[in-house]
């Protein structure tokens, strides 16, 4: 029987006042350990903390400083305790962190937020992108299901309807820029919000669930013209450099490919195998991997491939998380000048269309066209030559 590595999975499940937060650890809790494996949930430090006695409005801005720096250094010390227990574990580990290193940004000026990175020896793309696994943002019913939104049996929790979505953006907003990051809107009512939650996860781990989490959430992917507007018009981003390698593959109807991705020099690694689809989903595996292993995946490039490089920028608009691409030289002259913007969401009938963001013009959308997917835009042969162009249009979808 073929053995596989034992996986340890690391996610983040943060969010706005009154979003699911607290149903949502307790029902994916129960998804995985019926799946047989272990599950482990990390407090809230801040909660822990505050329960304490600790008023924030009471502090000065020197003790509010150095609280958050205490915060942080407990959360990361709990973290690892964890982490630590889930790398010992014979079994499938997943865990599940109650808000994030991140969100400590939310609450603190960003002068100060990067001083207590320069002074601690951190820096954002190892706190967010290399930590976790996945982010998954549970929105506030304050924003888009008021008639939802209780503060009542929770202690805690004082927050007014325009407070609370001030708190939700707030929060979301401190994860901009990590690779795997859903934020999981009120467009659907509650039950189907947590399926989608749950999905959202077992769809970047590769695990099929057949029809048991039936949704319409799906990736969604746009062709935008015209110049790049300015960093003006964009509400808060963060920008990455990509670069992408096709590997060789044994299998014709798998595509395995590397991603390098970063921010001032610091770098995440992830390997990704996608497979054929399965109840019409496409299912890839995503594995970070250290700079070592990502040197020695090199070694595997496929050289009917163009290397790709592109500038990301990550942001968000109308509630709706927003990944736009722009293809930079090196590349096909067919990448020139190229921008794809792509986001994951449920809605249909056009609700989506009405949610892009207005700054950009958007051409059409492209989701299903194989002429706008990464691995056929890298082909090195033109189109009409290359018997990789139709077998990848024939043996899956290309998002």
């Amino acid at each position: 029987m073929e053995t596989r590595e034992k996986r340890v999975y690391k996610i983040v499940l943060t969010g706005g006042p009154c979003g699911g937060k607290t149903t949502g650890q307790a029902r994916l809790s129960t998804f995985f350990e019926n799946l047989g494996w272990k599950v482990f949930r990390v407090p809230e430090t801040a909660t822990v903390l505050l329960s304490g006695g600790i008023k924030f409005s009471d502090l000065t801005n020197d003790e509010a400083y150095k609280f958050q720096e205490n915060l942080l250094k407990t959360m990361l010390q709990i973290e690892n305790t964890f982490f630590e227990l889930a790398e010992s574990c014979s079994r499938d580990c997943l865990i599940i962190c109650d808000r994030g290193a991140m969100d400590a940004s939310a609450f603190i000026a960003k002068e100060k937020w990067d001083k207590l990175m320069s002074a601690n020896n951190w820096n954002n793309v190892e706190l967010r992108d290399n930590r976790y696994n996945q982010i998954v943002h549970m929105v506030s019913a304050a924003n888009g299901a008021e008639d939802f939104y209780s503060i009542e049996d929770h202690a805690c929790r004082s927050e007014g309807v325009e407070l609370a979505k001030e708190l939700d953006y707030n929060a979301a907003a401190a994860w901009v820029g990590h690779p795997y990051f859903d934020v999981i809107d009120n467009s659907t009512e509650f039950e189907k919000k947590i399926r989608r939650m749950i999905a959202s996860i077992c769809q970047k781990m590769g695990i099929d669930t057949g029809d048991r989490l039936l949704t319409n959430a799906r990736k969604r992917k746009f062709l935008v013209s015209g110049p790049m507007p300015p960093d003006s018009a964009f509400p808060p981003f963060q920008d990455f450099d990509v670069v992408h390698n096709y590997l060789t593959n044994a299998n014709p109807l798998m595509q395995a490919r590397l991603r390098k991705r970063g921010q001032k020099g610091h770098w995440s690694y992830t390997h990704t195998l996608r497979k054929p689809k399965m109840h019409n989903q496409v299912v890839e595996v995503k594995t970070q991997v250290t700079h070592r292993d990502y040197i020695n995946l090199l070694s595997q490039k496929d050289d009917s491939h163009f290397t790709i490089y592109k500038m990301r920028r990550c942001f968000l608009d109308n509630n709706q998380y927003f990944q736009l691409d722009v293809y930079k030289d090196p590349c096909h002259p067919r990448c020139n000048g190229l921008m794809l913007i792509e986001t994951y969401s449920a809605l249909e009938d056009g609700r989506l269309e009405a949610r892009l963001p207005s700054f950009l013009t958007i051409d059409s959308e492209v989701t299903d066209n194989p002429a706008y997917s990464m691995y056929n835009l890298s082909l090195r042969e033109e189109w009409k030559n290359s018997s990789k162009f139709s077998l990848a249009m024939e043996g899956m979808m290309i998002l």
